[in-house]
């Protein structure tokens, strides 16, 4: 019988991420071995485990945090793309801007999963501009 996480789609979306993040890590020079390299990967590997550790959480809240570090990696590895980007260690661009769309495809099937797991009467702090010239 699998288990619980092996049947969200989110899990299966962050699986292909960590595979498609893999063979972009390996396109870096060798002397991102051990900085950018391990940390996209590490990143990348932290969205998967946290969408299963999350699955086995004895409540919504629990869950909703497990996917809220989901979140919090999955943007790292957003980060380490623009620093990819902007450094040009790639070439492939193609593989740059799939990364990016499977990003933002993920993060908001993450972002709509936890929003599922809130109860309706959580108090939340209503959108406001905040002026920073009156300060």
């Amino acid at each position: 019988m699998p288990f619980k996480f092996e049947k969200l789609e989110v899990y299966q979306l962050a699986l292909a991420y960590v595979d498609l993040v893999y063979d972009l890590s390996a396109q870096l020079p060798k002397s991102e071995e051990y900085n950018l390299k391990s940390q996209i990967i590490r990143a990348a590997t932290s969205v998967a485990l946290n969408i299963a550790e999350g699955s086995t959480a004895q409540s919504d809240s629990e869950q909703s945090r497990f996917l809220g570090m989901a979140v919090r990696s999955l943007l790292e590895t957003v980060a380490c793309l623009h620093i990819i980007r902007r450094r040009k260690f790639i070439t492939n661009i193609e593989i740059l801007n799939q990364a990016e769309e499977n990003a933002r495809i993920l993060a908001s099937k993450l972002h709509a999963f936890r929003n599922s797991l809130r109860p309706a009467y959580q108090v939340k702090e209503t959108e406001s501009s905040y002026n920073m010239d009156e300060i």
